[in-house]
């Protein structure tokens, strides 16, 4: 019967998933402001060209120029799930930093959604898992939607700021590479991917690959990345993480690794609440501010 069942859910899923097909890709706003924080629907540039990502906008009043804050959003392997996932607003941590000055962009990336079309950052099965290739794929479209609203006259050019949940954190590492004048810092909640692994918790597919990708990721990292773990997170614990964060500092990333108390039921999905923005503040604030560099004199 579920065999069936899955059948009768594939031309659904063929259909949620498809490109557009002979439609006219256009970015920018596609709606009015709303409420709250100005909350407004957008369009954005994806590795598919011919695809337009969904994207939810928020921001403080007034013309700006703003600091420009990117959220990348958690995903997952099974496509059914993607396809119906509905749009990522991280409302509470949205809220936290228009309340500073940000404006806020959510951008929903390929394969998840209403944005549909295929899903670049696969990361293959279980046991072959390519977490490099995954978490490059999720910083193009990472990039790619910074790049796009760095172009708008309401967002300053510089000090922009990442934060990437779960997958979306893990493409975040990826991204550290980039250029710090164009992102001044990034933030991580639980970053990884493989993580309940055939919905089980504390078990993830190939870690050994994930630690060797993450050591990757550091190789080329040159921007500051702040990284936050719930005591009760059951995808990627506490101690695993710690361990994954050596990884990537110990081939040169910079990473401040921050254990916070159990937040919630799971501590996984604590930055989709109020309780577990609060709980992260301080650490938050370093993203916001990071600490600028201690001149030398010359001898």
């Amino acid at each position: 019967m579920r065999l069936l069942n899955t059948i009768a859910l594939l031309p659904l899923l063929a259909l949620l998933t498809a490109s557009p097909l002979c439609a006219e890709v256009t970015f920018g706003s596609s709606g009015g402001e709303g409420e709250p924080f100005r909350r407004q629907a957008w369009r954005v540039p994806a590795p598919d060209t011919d695809l337009a990502a969904h994207a939810l906008l928020f921001r403080p009043p007034g013309p700006g120029p703003f600091r420009l804050a990117v959220i990348a959003h958690a995903s997952t392997q099974n496509a059914l799930r993607r396809a119906q996932m509905p749009q990522p607003e991280y409302r509470p941590l949205a809220a936290y930093l228009v309340a500073r000055g940000f404006a806020v962009l959510v951008p929903e990336r390929p394969g998840h959604g209403a944005t549909g079309g295929r899903y670049v950052e696969d990361q293959g099965g279980c046991d072959e898992a390519d977490y490099v290739r995954s978490g490059r794929a999720t910083a193009d479209a990472i990039s790619l939607a910074l790049g796009f609203l760095r172009k708008q006259d309401f967002i300053r050019k510089d000090a922009a700021i990442v934060i990437g949940h779960s997958a979306g954190g893990w493409g975040a590492l990826a991204l550290a590479n980039a250029d710090p004048n164009v992102i001044s810092a990034i933030t991580v909640f639980a970053p990884g991917r493989g993580g309940h692994a055939n919905d089980e918790p504390n078990r993830i597919c190939a870690p050994h690959a994930l630690l060797a990708a993450a050591a990757e990721f550091g190789k080329a990292a040159r921007i500051p990345v702040t990284w936050i773990v719930a005591a009760n997170d059951s995808y990627f614990a506490p101690a695993f993480s710690q361990k994954l964060a050596d990884a990537f500092r110990g081939s040169g990333g910079n990473a401040d690794l921050r254990f916070l108390p159990a937040v919630g039921g799971e501590g996984h999905w604590m930055i989709e609440t109020e309780a577990g923005v609060k709980a992260a503040g301080s650490a938050l604030e370093r993203t916001l501010n990071p600490p600028k560099p201690v001149a030398t004199k010359k001898p």
